[in-house]
């Protein structure tokens, strides 16, 4: 059996519960919905005949023929469809917290609309849906071209994904804001809507999952080998690189087309597969099932769901009201999994360890020291770019400093607390975001905006923090009676998390005014940074950053497994609970200044350990270096790149450490001779 297949086969499931069980009652609950909503349009006796031959010259057996029935449909067909998708990637990739977006496909279907509404108009003539699956195809085309000569290895493919998917989110963000007037359509379709207006996208997307569906399970015996690692799987016989492409093709194109017609429901092809695991579907074969009934099961009771909204209100985006009520499934779930297997297998290859790793850190200080430089002296004005001595940094000293202390400390900041997740964990997909603190801060701060519009900086503070220090109590809540373990704490965040976001994809939605300032908070702008407001960033930080060395020997160790920490004496509880509010902590501290986009807590510690800091506190202390050099450059780049307008720095860190990672991940000579 494979190793991502033990995942769920070591799991030992409480109670009596099966899938079909929980498949049972979704359906039940969607089919009593579907029946009140059907109820509402025509007798009982006539829907069978306003299905098959409708009687034109009744309006309401037309509007059911072509709205309500076709939206049923599409609703189980997207659902199932997500739900395999999700399940195959999760194999592929060796992550329970991959899905065919985690590859780029949603965020390159947003930049293609996105560039095609702007500078390409006519070319929607041929359909939305062709120019959304071009740009989800395309995304994949550069995740493939990235990691083609390592075998499409799962490391590599989750790297590269994700940089891919979010150079596409940040690009079309940064079209968005420059844009925002002409674009508003987007939001509406990126939040995901069921809505149908007849069976043409019924019929588009039926003949692809029918092939898809028959194509993995022609597919279980390659895909149950792709659970090993690459050494076994080669001497069994199989061929990763064509194995792992095909099977992602399949998923991508399966993912891209659902995208291209209802728009972004990417919650779905995470939970789908999850719920099926965690209720009971212990072998791959068993998930490649009942993961597409979950998917369908979920996404028909939320569209029923939404449907119980009143009309003279503006309908709730699926795709987020999805994640509002797969996150609560999937945490109610959460405690079956018991004494899962370890997320292994998934940390990068990297150069061996520095000899002499604090040359490269007084490098690196030696640069953020010249990065600072620069911010402070170099500018742009109405006369063209300035460059200013002493005299003329004092000048422009009171309205510079704010930022690149501001910059610098949440730079410092998230890429410490990447740092730690990804320890902890064991996984190279952890971050911030993923664990749901950043987007409980940002969700506590939109709150504030919607509430009280005529507020203080402070007040956005106290907002941000106390979202995110109500996201870190619900997972320590979901998590704590297994000891924090890695598992649990991952996919209770992922969960919290897309509720959440959930949350600020409704509020997009809305067309709401007060957009334009959830975008620049989102995406991470420096430009209302005061001096008090830098100054109390930059003192948070250092007090928080100066107790990471004391936490450097459980950091060293938790990475070698629970049997190995508890050898050597080191609480599992104890130590997960203290690094989990650390890193809650240092997430809340920089959210607030650089918002949920930058990719910071991410990139920086992958950097860091790439270039050959495998210790903790080595990782640590690079990391930072490189976070606060990274977000520094950023916030310069963001002011004088498009002067007189500006961009959030968190865009401009995503844009200027992508490339370097991706440098950084390329097969090296002794991959190449394997």
């Amino acid at each position: 059996m494979s190793k991502v297949d033990t995942l769920p086969a070591r799991s030992k499931v409480a109670g009596a519960m099966h899938p079909a069980m929980l498949v049972g009652l979704l359906f039940a609950a969607a089919a009593v919905l579907a029946w009140r909503d059907l109820s509402a349009h025509l007798p009982p006796a006539a829907w069978l005949s306003a299905l098959w031959s409708p009687d034109v010259t009744d309006p309401q057996q037309m509007l059911v023929h072509y709205t309500v029935f076709p939206r049923i449909v599409m609703a189980l067909m997207s659902g199932a469809a997500l739900g395999l998708a999700g399940a195959v990637c999760q194999q592929v990739l060796r992550n329970p917290l991959a899905e065919p977006t985690t590859l780029g496909v949603s965020n390159g279907a947003y930049l293609a609309l996105a560039v095609t509404t702007l500078w390409a108009p006519s070319l929607l003539a041929f359909g939305r849906e062709w120019v959304a699956l071009a740009g989800g195809f395309l995304a994949f085309a550069c995740v493939f071209a990235l990691t083609w000569r390592r075998a499409l290895s799962p490391v590599a493919l989750v790297l590269a994904g994700l940089i891919v998917s979010y150079y596409c989110a940040v690009s079309a963000q940064v079209l968005v804001l420059l844009n925002h007037e002409y674009l508003i359509g987007l939001f509406i379709w990126g939040a995901g809507f069921l809505n149908q207006q007849d069976w043409s996208n019924v019929a588009f997307l039926a003949p692809r999952f029918a092939i898809a569906l028959a194509l993995i399970a022609a597919m279980v015996r390659p895909l149950t080998l792709l659970g090993f690692d690459d050494e076994t799987a080669r001497n069994l016989g199989l061929g990763l690189t064509g194995a792992r492409l095909g099977a992602l093709v399949i998923a991508i194109a399966l993912s891209a087309s659902v995208v291209s017609l209802v728009g972004v429901l990417g919650f779905v092809g995470l939970a789908a597969p999850a719920l099926a695991m965690l209720s009971g579907a212990r072998r791959l074969s068993d998930r490649l099932i009942w993961a597409p009934l979950c998917g369908a099961g979920l996404l028909w009771l939320t569209d029923g769901l939404v449907k119980l909204i009143p009309p003279g209100y503006r309908e709730m985006p699926a795709g987020a009201a999805t994640a509002l009520i797969g996150a609560p499934m999937l945490l109610w779930l959460l405690p079956r999994l018991r004494a899962a297997a370890p997320l292994g297998g998934l940390s990068p290859s990297v150069p061996p360890r520095l000899q002499h790793p604090w040359r490269v850190m007084l490098g690196g200080v030696a640069l953020l020291l010249l990065m600072i430089w620069i911010a402070l002296a170099v500018g742009v004005g109405a006369d063209g770019w300035s460059w200013s001595g002493f005299a003329g940094i004092q000048e422009f000293l009171p309205w510079r400093w704010p930022r690149v202390v501001a910059a610098l400390s949440a730079g410092a900041t998230l890429a410490v607390a990447g740092t730690l997740l990804q320890r902890m964990t064991g996984n190279p997909m952890a971050a911030p975001e993923v664990m749901g603190v950043s987007y409980g801060a940002a969700m506590g701060v939109i709150v504030l905006l919607f509430l009280f519009p005529a507020h203080m900086r402070a007040a956005q503070i106290a907002a941000g923090g106390i979202g995110a220090f109500v996201v870190l109590a619900l997972i320590l809540l979901f998590s704590w009676r297994s000891e924090f373990s890695p598992e649990r704490v991952l996919l209770a965040g992922v969960a919290l998390g897309a509720a959440f976001g959930a949350f600020i994809a409704i509020a997009l939605a809305t067309g709401d005014p007060r957009i334009g300032m959830m975008l620049s908070l989102l995406t991470g702008s420096l430009y209302q940074v005061g001096p008090v407001e830098a100054a109390v960033l930059a003192v948070a930080a250092t007090m928080l950053l100066l107790l990471v060395p004391m936490l450097s020997r459980w950091l060293d160790i938790l990475p070698l497994g629970q049997a190995a920490a508890r050898s050597v004496g080191v609480s599992m509880m104890t130590s997960r609970t203290i690094i989990m509010l650390l890193t809650a902590l240092l997430t809340a501290t920089a959210t607030l200044a650089v918002g949920l986009l930058s990719l910071v807590g991410f990139i920086a510690p992958h950097m860091a350990r790439m270039m050959g800091a495998q210790r903790a506190l080595h990782q640590a202390v690079l990391a930072a270096l490189i976070g606060a050099i990274l977000m520094v450059a950023a916030d310069w780049a963001g002011r004088v790149v498009i002067f007189p307008f500006q961009l959030p720095a968190g865009i401009f860190a995503m844009m200027l450490a992508g490339p370097y990672l991706l440098w950084l991940s390329r097969p090296r000579r002794a991959l190449r001779s394997q």
